[in-house]
């Protein structure tokens, strides 16, 4: 198998899961995360912002549409070291305001994804993928970019057969 990296970006703490805001200890494409490194053996990486995100959910969406407007690329707290040796990067996001968190444009930007497929997911609570593929396949022209999966937030515990299909379906 290729060598994979991984790369995701989740929230935990206070989310909107069907119609409400819960506290989840784990954010939800974390645990998708967690199932494809079960899946592949790939080698994990959470892409996080140096300055955090409130802890109140409706404050985040604030901060996340002002991100979205200024074309933020917020700082990233780590860095992948040795990204020329991973075929394959599988890239996890919630959908954030129809398109992914400006940490993930941020880490889009900062490799060169010459050669190298990128297979994107995403969690969401009724937006899909929007135009995330689209938007993937403009910010790294020279990779090739995989049909994504759009799991619903709520169902992300409970997504391990809808992610194994999908793996199998594009490795």
């Amino acid at each position: 198998m290729a060598n994979i990296l991984i790369a995701y970006y989740s929230r935990k703490g206070q989310n909107y899961v069907n119609g409400s805001i819960r506290d989840l200890k784990v954010g939800n494409t974390e645990v998708v995360a967690e199932m494809v490194r079960e899946m592949t053996g790939g080698k994990m990486f959470q892409i996080d912002t140096v300055k955090e995100y409130p802890a109140d959910y409706k404050d985040t969406t604030r901060v996340a549409q002002a991100e979205l407007r200024a074309k933020a690329r917020p700082e990233l707290t780590a860095h992948v070291s040795n990204m020329a040796q991973y075929d394959t990067v599988i890239l996890g996001y919630p959908n954030w305001w129809a398109t992914m968190p400006m940490a993930v444009y941020t880490f889009l930007e900062e490799y060169d994804f010459t050669g190298k497929t990128i297979l994107p997911y995403c969690t969401h609570e009724g937006s899909g993928l929007s135009g995330t593929e689209r938007d993937i396949a403009k910010l790294c022209p020279t990779a090739a970019v995989g049909k994504g999966l759009a799991i619903h937030g709520a169902r992300a515990a409970s997504a391990r057969k809808e992610v194994e299909l999908w793996l199998r379906s594009n490795m």
